[in-house]
C-alpha cells in the first residue's frame, strides 16, 4: 500500500472514530444540564461553589470523553492536511495551527477541572476555586471554552479552500465549514449585544453546539471522501502494477 492510500485509510477510520466520540461527548453533556447560571431551573449551585463534591464524577464524565475526542480531532486535521493538494497545503496548515491552539486550550481547561478543582475541594483547599470551576457562569473555565471553540471555528473556515472540487461532496464540506463559522460569529455578536459582559455561558453553549454539530457532520462527510480517495489510490496502484 502506497503512502497516499495509507493516509486516506487512516483518515477514513479517524473520521469515523471522531464522529462517534463527538456524538458520545455531546450526548453526555446534554444529559448533564448546568446547575448554575442562567439555564439552571432549580436547586442551583451558587457562589462560592464549594458544595460541588457530590457532582463528581457525574458532571465531569463528558470531559474525559472530550479529551479523547480532541486528541482524535487533531489527527483528523493532520489527515486533512495530508489530503490537501500541494497548492492548498498552506490553508490546511493554517487550519492545523488553529486546531492545535484550540485543542491545547480546551484540553488544558478540562484537565484542570478533573485534576485540580476536585482534589482541591476534597482537601478543603477552596481558595480560588470559585474563579476556576465550571459552575461559575462567568469564570475562567467558560472563558477558555469560548476562545477554544472560536479557534476551532477559525480552523474550520481556514480549511474551506482545501475543498475546491466541484463535486457534491467537496461542496458539502465547504458549506458545512462556512456555515459553522458564520453561525459562531453571529451568535457571539447577538449574545454580546443583548447581554454584554453578562452573557455568562450563553455563548459557550452556542459555540459547543455549533462546533460539535460541525464535527459530527464533517466527520461523516470526510469519511466518505477519504474512502473514495483510498479506493482511487488502490485502483491506481493496481493499474500501475498491471502495466508493469
Amino acid at each position: 500500500m502506497n503512502a497516499r492510500a495509507g493516509a486516506n485509510r487512516l483518515g477514513y477510520y479517524i473520521s469515523l472514530i471522531m464522529t462517534l466520540l463527538a456524538i458520545v461527548t455531546f450526548g453526555i453533556a446534554i444529559c448533564t444540564p448546568p446547575v448554575s447560571g442562567p439555564f439552571c431551573k432549580g436547586s442551583c449551585i451558587a457562589y462560592p461553589f464549594t458544595d460541588i463534591i457530590a457532582r463528581f464524577p457525574g458532571d465531569y464524565i463528558w470531559m474525559y470523553s472530550a479529551l479523547l475526542m480532541l486528541t482524535v480531532f487533531l489527527v483528523f486535521i493532520v489527515c486533512i492536511h495530508q489530503y490537501a493538494p500541494d497548492n492548498k497545503k498552506i490553508f490546511a496548515l493554517a487550519g492545523l495551527s488553529f486546531s492545535i491552539a484550540s485543542a491545547f486550550v480546551l484540553m488544558s481547561d478540562y484537565f484542570v477541572q478533573i485534576s485540580v478543582v476536585q482534589p482541591s475541594l476534597v482537601n478543603g483547599e477552596t481558595e480560588g476555586i470559585a474563579i476556576l470551576t465550571q459552575y461559575n457562569p462567568h469564570g475562567i473555565f467558560i472563558a477558555l471554552e469560548e476562545i477554544g471553540y472560536i479557534m476551532m471555528s477559525i480552523a474550520f473556515i481556514s480549511l474551506v479552500p482545501v475543498y475546491s472540487g466541484s463535486d457534491r461532496l467537496n461542496c458539502a464540506i465547504r458549506w458545512v465549514f462556512i456555515i459553522s463559522f458564520v453561525l459562531i460569529i453571529i451568535s457571539f455578536i447577538l449574545i454580546s449585544l443583548k447581554y454584554g459582559i453578562k452573557r455568562e455561558y450563553r455563548f459557550e453553549v452556542a459555540a459547543i453546539t455549533i462546533n460539535y454539530m460541525t464535527l459530527i457532520v464533517s466527520g461523516i462527510l470526510m469519511s466518505r471522501l477519504f474512502r473514495r480517495q483510498w479506493r482511487d489510490s488502490l485502483s491506481l496502484q493496481k493499474a500501475l502494477k498491471d502495466l508493469i
